[in-house]
């Protein structure tokens, strides 16, 4: 039964970027002959006001501002966005608030400008420090900028992510541990280490390179894992690294089921609309809702389409309302990335529905050594992380 509303979080789309890296699935754009900052702002704020009956009332918790490359905006730029945000939603008083960076898109002066508009953690997708590797991923910065980078960030905030890939063309298993060596030696709050994988659509997909085997891709996990963890990194996560304190909330939100706007071009977003109502002031004559239900959006892709139908309040595309038999599925397609897994509260609070609804799943999940029980709750395995997707599959619907 529902008793309270998740923790809500606000995303925000930006999507151009100098050039599309050849592995990359995201809904991003080259940004050849500039892009139109100030209309997609405008369209921004559009798409904001249209999108409050459905969270009237809710502190936002966390900000993250994704891509693309947002660090192609200008300081003043996520400075209006902010503003604008404040101006429309109750920000929590220490709200967590992160913008994505790439080296070869900033300089120190534009970290400040960040950091001043209200900036409190950055990422930065350093990816490799190895030139060979770096320059295999199509990335438009190399390896002296990627220091530098990192340098200026450092000097302007306490709450730092960098973005590492391992797995990388012809990368050795020492190479991946000497990215990791030297993204520590700048003593980053955060760290994120993300296998390459494939993905349909990408120049990688049409064109594979010559890739690390499974088992040397396994090795290089594993030593990362373990050189991050001997560092004081706790592997709170698939792909994450954290000191204490300093794990992603806004990111943790999302593993664990919370709620999230997401405006902009190809934004998603989840929401809790509670049982009073549909969250879009019914009729007077139409009954009151009696359970609470999960909705789904997303916004228009392109970013063209999406300048024009935000600005006539049609900036969603797709939205549907998640079915009852999916809920257990979506729920641990988060839940179990974290090391730690979910309780039994969060999952009952979250979907709606009694851990019973799946007793059989977890039943036969322990069994096969993919999950075991915890103090209120359950995580997976150590053989549940290596093979999540075999354990994700035991609760499909």
């Amino acid at each position: 039964m529902l008793t309270a509303l998740p923790p809500l979080s606000l995303y925000v789309h930006l999507p151009w970027c100098v050039r599309k890296c050849p592995y990359c699935d995201f809904n991003s754009f080259e940004a050849a002959t500039g892009f139109p900052e100030q209309d997609y702002i405008a369209a921004l704020m559009a798409d904001l006001e249209q999108s409050l009956p459905l969270i009237w009332g809710r502190r936002v918790q966390t900000v993250f501002f994704g891509g693309g490359t947002p660090s192609l905006f200008s300081p003043s730029g996520i400075d209006a966005i902010l503003e604008g945000v404040r101006a429309r939603l109750p920000l929590a008083p220490f709200a967590e608030i992160t913008l994505e960076a790439n080296p070869g898109t900033v300089e120190a002066e534009k970290f400040r400008g960040f950091r001043e508009a209200g900036i409190n953690r950055l990422s930065l997708g350093i990816q490799s420090f190895n030139p060979r590797h770096l320059a295999a991923l199509g990335r438009i910065h190399d390896d002296r900028e990627a220091r530098r980078a990192v340098e200026s960030a450092r000097e302007c905030f306490d709450n730092l992510n960098l973005d590492l890939i391992y797995a990388l063309p012809r990368q050795a298993p020492k190479e991946a541990v000497a990215d990791v060596a030297t993204a520590l030696g700048f003593a980053p709050d955060h760290l994120s280490a993300y296998h390459l994988t494939l993905e349909p659509g990408t120049a990688f997909h049409r064109q594979p390179p010559p890739l690390p085997d499974d088992d040397t891709a396994y090795a290089m996990q594993e030593a990362v894992a373990e050189f991050l963890e001997d560092a004081g990194y706790r592997h709170y996560e698939t792909s994450a690294y954290a000191r204490p304190g300093k794990e992603c909330r806004h990111n943790l939100n999302y593993w664990q089921f919370g709620d999230y706007l997401g405006i902009g071009a190809g934004a998603h977003g989840k929401l809790t609309i509670p049982p009073q109502g549909d969250g879009r002031g019914g009729k007077a004559d139409e009954p009151a809702a009696t359970a609470p239900r999960i909705l789904r959006q997303a916004r228009h892709r392109s970013p063209a389409i999406y300048l024009e139908k935000a600005g006539t309040g049609h900036a969603v595309e797709q939205e549907h309302t998640v079915q009852a038999g999916d809920l257990p599925f979506e729920f641990l397609m988060n839940g179990l990335r974290l090391t730690d897994g979910f309780t039994v509260a969060a999952f009952e609070e979250r979907t709606g529905l009694a851990i019973g609804t799946i007793a059989a799943e977890l039943a036969r999940a322990a069994a096969a050594g993919l999950l075991e029980a915890t103090e209120g709750g359950y995580r997976p395995t150590r053989r549940g992380r290596d093979f999540l997707n075999d354990l994700l599959g035991l609760f499909l619907p």
